[in-house]
């Protein structure tokens, strides 16, 4: 850790979910931010000054989990309406949805090469899924409660998930098949992830403790009370900051890609971003050091890494509290303009603003629905120039469409499903109760005429 390292300072909040929030991710180029909420909506925040917000609303139920595509130029959401979207992360807003579990989706996660999705649910099962042919691969079954989240290792080749049942589990993609089991007595892990070179895995439990686990040599390295939002030095095993400006709990926090930023959202329904300010130099060369085993040649492995030993902890702690309501002067409360985004279905979605703006040649073409068969016109740097542009784009008056409205029609579809599902169903206990009483009927003839031939 770099010695005397700045405090980390709350640049902005940004305010416009109407509920707690639960999931945020940065985007690759750290220029944007989604995040998820209890209110059913996906937001994206620009950083740039007086740039729009856009809330997507498709899912029906809280958004549980959201992720960006290694390129960005997806966002994955999960939902408790038991589905998994797929949206590209412009004013349009196009989505396409998985109908992935048959229980809440608690997770999603892309694997580094933006070729796989993994989603963990309540069905106590994890699915992934081929990004390319957006179709579903395998699931993973050994769970025996509801799995809270699933994360692929950096290399791809493992998955570790955490579930309800007490333990922590890690996968092999290839063979599909569980490798290594940690188990918790006290509580369960709501979170879990690995560490950039794929030897560690941190896990954030119910009983408000974060464990650092070493997967090489299955052994608990660091444990730590936790209770609020801190920043903890890993390689000195100690805390170093504990930072207030939640009014509640808080559910999510996030690093960007570099580690210069972080944001956090909680319960009070605001996102707040913070800058770390930690000694940049340092930081690049520790980070350099750890990734040294991911070249793509001889990929980390369970049976390939040796252990290393654990660092020694101090025995006093000294930490040092934020507040940044007391110590920030100009605090920057970003309450942008929200241009809500409808997505009626995989194919249908509408911007619901006064004014329509031109297309600028912003059809998706086959990329969405096949990433590998891109064009020129829809290149990853071209999806990405576009999506800066239209942030970019100023304000305005805007008028949605009644949200009533677009619920009653949800609504009715919803219902003429299942009204539909429901008279197959009968037509089928129909056909299985006749089928039924002509056995029924076959049978009391033959026994009418075994009677007539004894009498």
């Amino acid at each position: 850790m770099a010695s005397a390292p700045e405090d980390p300072v709350l640049q902005r909040y940004f305010k416009g979910h109407k509920a707690a929030i639960t999931s945020a991710d940065f985007s690759p180029d750290g220029k944007q931010l989604a995040t998820g909420s209890w209110d059913t909506f996906l937001m994206l925040w620009s950083f740039k000054p007086q740039a729009r917000a856009f809330r997507y609303v498709g899912h029906k139920d809280i958004v549980t989990s959201v992720q960006f595509s290694p390129l960005g130029n997806l966002l994955a959401s999960a939902s408790r309406d038991r589905t998994v979207r797929l949206w590209i992360p412009d004013k349009r807003g196009k989505s396409s949805e998985f109908k992935a579990h048959t229980a809440p989706v608690r997770s999603v996660d892309f694997s580094a090469d933006g070729q796989f999705l993994a989603t963990a649910s309540e069905d106590k099962s994890i699915k992934v899924w081929n990004m390319y042919r957006q179709r579903f691969l395998y699931s993973l079954y050994r769970h025996t409660h509801w799995v809270r989240c699933a994360k692929f290792s950096p290399d791809g080749r493992l998955i570790v998930s955490c579930s309800e049942d007490k333990t922590i589990k890690i996968w092999d993609t290839t063979n599909k098949q569980c490798v290594n089991n940690f188990s918790d007595f006290v509580g369960f892990a709501n979170f879990v992830d690995f560490n950039p070179n794929g030897t560690c895995i941190a896990s954030a439990g119910s009983d408000h403790t974060v464990k650092i686990w070493d997967i090489r040599v299955n052994k608990l390295l660091q444990h730590y009370q936790d209770g609020m939002l801190k920043i903890l030095d890993l390689l000195e095993g100690r805390l170093i900051y504990t930072l207030q400006g939640h009014t509640g709990p808080v559910f999510t926090v996030t690093f960007s890609k570099g580690g210069e930023l972080f944001t956090s959202g909680g319960a009070d329904a605001q996102v707040l971003l913070w800058r770390t300010n930690f000694d940049e130099l340092n930081c690049k060369d520790v980070i350099k050091r750890n990734l040294k085993r991911l070249h793509f040649d001889s990929p980390p492995h369970l049976l390939d890494i040796y252990p290393r030993t654990p660092h020694p902890r101090e025995g006093k702690i000294e930490t040092i509290e934020i507040n940044p309501k007391l110590d920030v002067v100009d605090l920057q409360t970003s309450t942008p303009p929200v241009v809500d985004i409808l997505s009626f279905d995989s194919t249908t979605t509408t911007e619901t603003t006064v004014h329509t703006l031109p297309d600028r040649g912003e059809e998706i073409c086959g990329y969405f629905l096949n990433p590998s068969l891109m064009s020129s016109e829809c290149s990853p740097t071209t999806l990405k120039k576009k999506t800066e542009e239209m942030s970019d784009l100023p304000s305005e008056n805007q008028r949605s469409i009644p949200l009533a409205v677009t619920d009653a029609l949800e609504h009715i579809m919803e219902q003429l499903n299942v009204l539909t599902q429901t008279v197959s169903i009968l037509e089928q206990r129909l056909t299985l109760t006749e089928d039924k009483l002509k056995d029924c009927l076959e049978n009391q003839q033959r026994l009418f005429n075994a009677i007539q031939q004894k009498s």
